[in-house]
């Protein structure tokens, strides 16, 4: 059966059939097709739009938690692990796209499905599920943070609009996020076809380099008239408790670089399959230069202080000209990119998310019904989980070390080494196997670290 730009609307079973009589001139992976978010038009998705939505898809959140990653490693460690990572997911990604062209699967669970059966979609939906919620829950915690401010070790760093006309109810967090859900997420949200969210996520990529770039000048400014400390290159490591503290840095890494449930999306909307490794490492050495950079000047600006949000440090005088005023742009800015970023993540979830509960049922957005009832759910999940959790860190360590990782590293692997097409090289699988080891003995680590500390909090805040 070949895919074609015309080919009649049919249900999301009919497409995953894997069709006996395909013959050979069929498109390993069609270049576009018809599924829950293609609006009809045939235009392909530019190269520069493609890189500029996968760019939005992985700066999200986890830039914000870096350098507090970069404190709890070290400098060298961390930015070391940076590019570690990036070149990683960079292996993980080919490893994905390679198989699916092979099994002519048009998406993650697709590719998963064919390696595993139904189970291993259904485990690829509630990790994406689980992954996209968590990720979503972080941006709408750092908007409370920046707009009604944030608490930690019993000191309050107040939001903007805390700062601009004091604490009242309408400045607190359950209605300043009631707000910007009700006006800026859920029409977002209801966007249906993700090349649409090109302009949005060119604008987000924007403001997160505004954030870096003003985070650097500050940085600068304060580094050429001494008032910066020298940074700890190396982690401080003193007892096998510290040296535990260490892993507790991994899934924040890992989070920040997973992008694999949407690069198929963004595939099928190039209109050219080829193009797709060259977005993937377009989008990586961008997002990865971001990442180094805001790692480096953000712990360099705040050194050991340097808190789980380091938006949240920019509530203080920072000993330069203008600084009340820098500190709004900054936290403002990153406020906004999150806010453009959320559909882009909203997109993939909200997709799994029908794709488990309804498998037969027919493409998402041929029902008005359904489509509105799971993306207000969704939309309404997000905001009630983000008033109870209360940090980005806590959220970070239970999502990057479970489902993301799994996204990221431990699918991949696993689809290469089952290896259903005959097609995985030597290298592949020795390169797999690493990437299993190294994600599940890292993360094992850093649950049990997290939770070790969690304990040790709890047990000192009832003495």
């Amino acid at each position: 059966m070949t895919l074609q730009n015309n080919t009649p609307t049919r249900t999301k079973k009919q497409l995953i059939i894997d069709d006996d009589d395909a013959n050979e001139h069929s498109p390993l992976l069609p270049t576009k097709r018809d599924h829950d978010y293609d609006d009809g038009n045939g235009d392909g998705a530019s190269f520069v739009g493609s890189v500029f939505n996968l760019s939005t898809t992985i700066i999200g959140a986890g830039i914000m938690a870096l350098p507090a990653a970069i404190k709890v490693l070290g400098l060298l460690p961390g930015i070391s692990s940076i590019i570690f990572l990036a070149f990683l997911t960079d292996t993980s990604l080919d490893i994905l796209l390679r198989f699916s062209r092979v099994a002519k699967a048009s998406s993650y669970a697709h590719v998963m499905g064919s390696a595993f059966g139904r189970l291993g979609t259904m485990v690829l939906q509630i990790s994406v599920f689980i992954n996209n919620l968590g990720i979503l829950v972080v941006y709408m915690i750092i908007i409370g943070d920046v707009l009604s401010g944030t608490s930690s070790s019993g000191i309050h760093h107040f939001g903007v609009l805390e700062g601009w006309f004091g604490e009242c109810w309408w400045t607190g967090r359950y209605f300043i996020l009631l707000i910007t859900t009700l006006f800026i997420f859920a029409p977002l949200a209801f966007v249906k076809r993700i090349d649409s969210l090109r302009y949005s996520s060119a604008l987000a990529v924007a403001l997160a380099i505004v954030f870096l770039v003003i985070t650097a000048g500050i940085t600068l400014f304060k580094l050429f008239n001494g008032s910066i400390a020298s940074p700890r290159l190396l982690p401080n490591v003193t007892d096998s408790a510290s040296l535990w503290n260490l892993f507790t840095a991994v899934p924040v890494l890992v989070t920040a670089f997973v992008c694999h449930y949407n690069v198929h999306t963004i595939d099928k909307e190039l209109g050219d399959s080829s193009l797709i490794q060259p977005v993937v490492r377009a989008s990586l050495s961008l997002c990865s230069s971001i990442y180094i950079l805001t790692a480096l000047f953000g712990f360099l600006l705040f050194g050991e202080s340097t808190l789980d949000d380091v938006l949240a440090n920019f509530d203080t005088d920072l000993g330069i000209p203008y600084s009340s005023l820098l500190n709004d742009v900054v936290r403002i800015s990153y406020a906004l990119h999150l806010m453009l970023v959320f559909p882009v993540i909203f997109f993939s979830l909200r997709f799994n998310f029908d794709d488990l509960i309804f498998p037969s049922a027919r493409p998402l957005n041929s029902d008005q019904c359904r489509f509105v009832s799971i993306t207000s759910g969704l939309v309404a999940l997000v905001y009630i989980a983000a008033n109870f959790i209360p940090s980005i860190w806590d959220a970070f360590q239970f999502t990057g070390a479970t489902a993301t990782v799994c996204l990221g590293f431990i699918f991949p692997a696993a689809i290469a080494l089952r290896d259903s097409h005959g097609i995985a090289s030597k290298k592949d699988k020795i390169l797999s196997v690493i990437m299993i080891a190294l994600a599940v003995f890292s993360n094992i680590i850093a649950i049990y670290s997290n939770a070790n500390s969690m304990f040790r909090k709890e047990v000192d805040d009832l003495h």
